[in-house]
């Protein structure tokens, strides 16, 4: 019989989410299944590693907000397996939005009855001088934004044909699990995570133009860095400074992140929850 080995990856700084993990750990166990973590927590009956030591896994279970999920994401997108988000904090729009009972949660694992949408990611490919010198994946965004005080000049251009030049903050580029993120706080529409779409728009341009723009998923999006600094985001977690001349592609990934649940929830009811829009009294079923 085969050893069921899943990962718990645990908000460090959420009180709750280390008492759920330590109660979610024995039912796991007593299930036969092996845990491990690469949080910086000591729980019993969980195996503290480093990323590196991370073993074979069927699932990993984020008891966090949607920045845990974030970090997570970096465990389960080479190994393409079910990453399930537990909210312990604000809503969010990746982790459940009701929060399962410690129960509810360990049937799901045991039996691995996911409800799983899979959610486009990024790829950029930096180019310095002619030659490749860097390339990443971003679930939420890429944004190429000023590396000090004055702002920075970015030449973009589409499926090879030239766009616009900015001299603004910066640019995002996101994915429709981005568009609620940072795209979302800089002025960007809000995309149904169902939409095979890019976002992309400048940020503080000054520019006539510099409206968000809504891009076909199979576009290749190229920003030329015509300023001397900049620097290089992917999700805030990874980075990677710029010079001037610098080129980087943004294209959309050829994986996905298996984002789970324990139950469904549309993502309407996901943005009702979020900003407690005003639906009292709908008469609907």
């Amino acid at each position: 019989m085969a050893v069921r080995s899943v990962a718990l990856i645990i908000s460090p700084s959420r009180d709750e989410a280390i008492s759920a993990a330590s109660e979610l750990a024995p039912l796991l166990i007593s299930a036969g299944i092996s845990l491990f973590t690469i949080s910086d927590v000591e729980i019993p009956g969980i195996a503290k590693v480093t990323h590196d030591q991370l073993p074979e896994i069927e699932a990993a279970v984020i008891l966090g907000g949607d920045g845990t999920i974030l970090r997570a994401a970096e465990v389960t997108l080479s190994r393409n397996i079910p990453l399930l988000g537990i909210n312990m904090g604000h809503v969010g729009f990746m982790a459940e939005v009701n929060r399962p009972t410690i129960a509810a949660i360990a049937e799901c694992i045991i039996g691995s009855n996911y409800v799983t949408e899979n959610r486009m990611v990024l790829r950029f490919a930096v180019e310095r001088a002619g030659k490749e010198i860097g390339t990443g994946w971003a679930l939420n965004e890429v944004t190429v934004e000023r590396d000090g005080t004055t702002m920075v000049e970015l030449f973009v251009e589409i499926d090879s044909r030239p766009l616009s030049r900015w001299g603004c903050d910066g640019l995002i580029c996101s994915t429709p699990t981005g568009s609620t993120a940072y795209a979302f706080s800089a002025g960007g529409p809000v995309v149904w995570p169902e939409v095979d779409a890019l976002v992309l728009l400048p940020i503080s341009a000054h520019a006539l133009f510099s409206r968000p723009m809504v891009v076909s998923p199979k576009s290749e999006i190229l920003v030329t860095i015509e300023s001397t600094d900049a620097l290089l985001s992917a999700d805030a977690l990874r980075k990677m400074p710029l010079k001037q001349g610098d080129k980087v592609l943004i294209t959309r990934g050829s994986q996905t992140i298996k984002l789970s649940h324990v139950s469904k929830t549309l993502f309407t009811d996901r943005l009702v929850a979020k900003f407690k829009l005003p639906v009292e009294g709908w008469r609907g079923e």
